[in-house]
């Protein structure tokens, strides 16, 4: 298990996450951000417990973040 850990009022809205891992990641019609799929919130940071399937391509998406507001932590 990891975690991801998004800064969402930091987003660009440029994609990114989306295009490597569009299983956790969506663009908010309604602000262009990104939002962590079943991502929980606490304090404008959210976060999502994940399993270890998905932490490949996630880790792309946290690299490829052009603002650096994805991070992944191992559980």
């Amino acid at each position: 298990m990891f975690r991801i850990i998004h800064h969402r009022q930091k987003c660009i809205g440029c994609n990114a996450c989306v295009e490597v891992a569009p299983g956790r990641w969506r663009i908010s019609k309604k602000d262009g951000k990104s939002v962590l799929v079943e991502g929980k919130e606490k304090k404008r940071i959210y976060n999502a417990q994940v399993s270890d399937d998905e932490l490949e391509e996630n880790l792309i998406a946290s690299q490829n973040c052009p603002v650096n507001i994805i991070r992944i932590e191992k559980r």
